[in-house]
């Protein structure tokens, strides 16, 4: 049996390897002509598997993505051709979290905030979403939900798009659909952007295509010119990836190159996933556990003498993930050629806040995301 990887997927040998030949090679640049004789293909999110794809994949039936979004996937192609297929939802909700909440400590410093004082718009409520805003409830802060889909069946708890836009920060976490009910390419439009405030926050975490880039450049840049202050924005995901504007960059206090969930323990759970889905299609016995493929993290515990507030807390998350470093090499790797993709490659090993115990006074620690 033959298997193609992405080669920023961890695990791959040793959870397939005993089973399958294993080959890999960088996501983007998967060809119809390598999947001639595979059996097995496994993708993240860069990789479009669609017809043209699968053109001479003669042996291909099983195809998995380890993400949590399945748009790259034509999941109808493979049903046709009796291919099966497996994602991984929930694999990086954690890692994604925690980048989130890092995220959010950030701008709270840039802007002399106090967290419990400001509100927080969420705007889609899966298993990313609502990891977001339980870590925010943790910070102190107000919590609006907006998740139209999902307000269909429960009523109760939920805000339309308009009012989670009026939050103080509103933080994204939709699949990118572009027909339905309710798509959400461009759902931050122009229209949008124009009715928003000066001193509000916007991240994204989704899909860069949610966020219509070149109007958020015309709002920044207009802004100097008509005596206002820009928007402060966090942007892991861009338009058009691995294409990035820019002349947008400068205007981002936070930018990051699509590594929000790229945790080793999201990464991890993700191929993990695959895995499992694989060997309940073949009737095989798992011979591993995920447990078995994490090495001991650099830091195993901390203990704590008072209540962890919103400064202490700030100082927690850096020592296991300092947001600011990932922004500071985006920068510098701003305009080289393959920059965005190198980047995700050569991405270091980071720990989730999970990692790390906490002893001591641990009021709240739990929810933050740290162990206790």
């Amino acid at each position: 049996m033959k298997l193609l990887a992405d080669e920023n997927m961890p695990f791959v040998q040793e959870l397939f390897g005993d089973r399958a030949e294993i080959v890999t090679c960088p996501g983007r640049e998967i060809r119809p002509e390598q999947l001639h004789d595979v059996d097995v293909l496994l993708v993240r999110s860069i990789t479009r598997v669609d017809a043209a794809l699968l053109a001479e994949a003669e042996r291909l039936s099983f195809v998995g993505t380890a993400t949590i979004g399945c748009d790259h996937i034509d999941t109808g192609l493979l049903a046709r051709r009796g291919i099966a297929f497996a994602s991984a939802p929930g694999c990086n909700k954690v890692a994604v979290g925690d980048y989130v909440l890092a995220a959010l400590l950030r701008v709270a410093e840039y802007k002399g905030w106090s967290l419990r004082e400001k509100s927080l718009g969420v705007v889609g409520v899966g298993n990313t979403g609502a990891e977001v805003a339980r870590r925010a409830r943790a910070l102190g802060m107000t919590v609006r939900l907006c998740d139209p889909p999902r307000a269909l069946k429960d009523t109760t708890g939920f805000v339309d798009f308009e009012q989670a836009l009026a939050a103080d920060i509103v933080s994204f976490h939709v699949p990118l659909t572009h027909g339905g009910e309710h798509p959400t390419w461009h759902l931050l439009d122009q229209a949008a952007i124009a009715g928003l405030n000066d001193d509000q926050v916007l991240i994204n975490a989704c899909r860069g295509d949610v966020w219509d880039n070149q109007a958020l450049l015309a709002r920044q840049q207009g802004a100097y010119s008509a005596g206002a202050a820009p928007l402060t924005l966090v942007m892991d995901v861009w338009e058009h990836e691995p294409e990035v504007l820019a002349p947008l960059v400068p205007h981002v206090l936070l930018a990051t190159p699509h590594i929000a969930g790229y945790s080793l323990e999201g990464k991890a759970r993700g191929t993990f996933a695959l895995y499992r889905a694989w060997c309940e299609q073949q009737q095989l016995d798992r011979r591993l556990a995920l447990e078995q493929l994490l090495p001991p993290p650099p830091i195993g515990a901390v203990h704590l003498n008072e209540a962890p507030d919103q400064a202490l807390a700030a100082r927690l998350v850096r020592l296991v993930y300092d947001i600011a470093q990932d922004d500071a090499a985006f920068r510098q790797a701003l305009g080289q050629p393959g920059f965005f993709d190198r980047l995700r490659k050569q991405y270091p090993q980071r720990r989730e806040l999970g990692s790390v115990l906490l002893s001591g006074m641990t009021d709240g620690g739990e929810a933050l995301g740290f162990k206790v």
